[in-house]
């Protein structure tokens, strides 16, 4: 789905859960919750997401996707393993992060499964329909491997190789990627107005925690952007994926991350690289970037870090290594 449609969706589903009357509220929830009713528990946390959230309906469409996803997974693990949700007992949270952890997931893909079970314990609570709070000590083991190490950026060779089996939508992601180091959140996003090829730059309104930024691009990317627009300039057919329509003012087809997934997973099949995710594209910008500058507080507000310690901490293992120049070839 898409942001817009899923803030009209969610809204309403929201309003459904908090328009009840507290008794109505709680049986429902306790209804839900004893059935393991899994759309019903979906929709409460976004409820809950929605009116006590920090960023409320502004909430990322990559956090609620993360989220639905981590309570689902927890609700499988609770109904397989007969897990009273109301009155869980104290081993309960800690065998779900066990099970998690020797299926051979990592500490931090664990992390964020437990806040997403975190989130459906908030709404359950915000509901009236228990007190648990099964995760509050649970503890999950830190893992000291510096994340560029353990999901480092992608090569130039790879990416030229991945661009020459990519079709034109595949490619300009890649640069938004790769070049200008845009999330895939923010990629997606994009309406035309936002991309300035005369200047060079890129205007991110939609970044991480609601900052907005500019973000400059390169030659290439600037040629790449004039090629795209010459393309798929405002004024055509609405984009379509196959399944939903994005509206026309949007740079991307792609209705949603998991879609660009899909299609960015067929180019790298295709020119036989294994797809590792969207990130190691911004970590290949970043990294290039630091090479290029030597500067922490440049790269931080190119990639639109919080704090500049985020960048120092993701970067500097690899900040003295060399990167090859720039990619010609795109």
């Amino acid at each position: 789905m898409t942001l817009d449609h899923y803030r009209g969706t969610q809204l309403a589903q929201a309003q459904t859960w908090a328009s009840l009357p507290d008794d109505e509220l709680r049986r429902r929830a306790v209804r839900a919750a004893g059935d393991k009713d899994v759309d019903s528990l979906i929709t409460l946390t976004q409820a809950y997401l929605t009116h006590e959230g920090a960023s409320g309906l502004l909430t990322s469409l990559r956090t609620i996707e993360a989220y639905t996803l981590g309570v689902r997974q927890f609700l499988e693990y609770a109904t397989a393993n007969a897990v009273n949700l109301l009155r869980p007992g104290r081993r309960d949270a800690s065998g779900y992060v066990a099970s998690m952890l020797s299926a051979g997931r990592k500490p931090a893909g664990a992390q964020l499964k437990v806040a997403a079970a975190n989130c459906l314990y908030r709404a359950l609570r915000w509901a009236g329909a228990t007190e648990a709070d099964p995760f509050k000590d649970v503890k999950i083991p830190k893992d000291r491997t510096p994340g560029i190490v353990k999901r480092p950026p992608y090569q130039e060779d790879e990416l030229a190789d991945v661009l020459d089996h990519a079709d034109v939508h595949v490619k300009f992601l890649l640069f938004l990627t790769a070049h200008a180091g845009l999330r895939i959140s923010e990629a997606l996003a994009l309406t035309w107005e936002d991309l300035d090829e005369a200047n060079r730059r890129v205007h991110v309104r939609s970044g991480k925690g609601r900052k907005e930024r500019l973000v400059a691009m390169s030659t290439s990317l600037a040629r790449a952007t004039r090629h795209y627009r010459g393309l798929y300039a405002p004024g055509g057919p609405d984009h379509t994926d196959g399944k939903r329509t994005t509206p026309r003012d949007r740079v991307f087809r792609y209705a949603s991350p998991m879609t660009a997934r899909y299609h960015l997973d067929k180019a790298f099949q295709a020119a036989g690289v294994k797809f590792r995710g969207f990130h190691p594209g911004r970590k290949y910008a970043g990294t290039r970037l630091l090479q290029q500058v030597k500067d922490f507080g440049r790269v931080a507000a190119h990639l639109g870090h919080e704090s500049i310690d985020t960048t120092r901490r993701g970067y500097a293992k690899l900040a003295t290594d060399d990167l090859k120049d720039d990619l010609v070839s795109w």
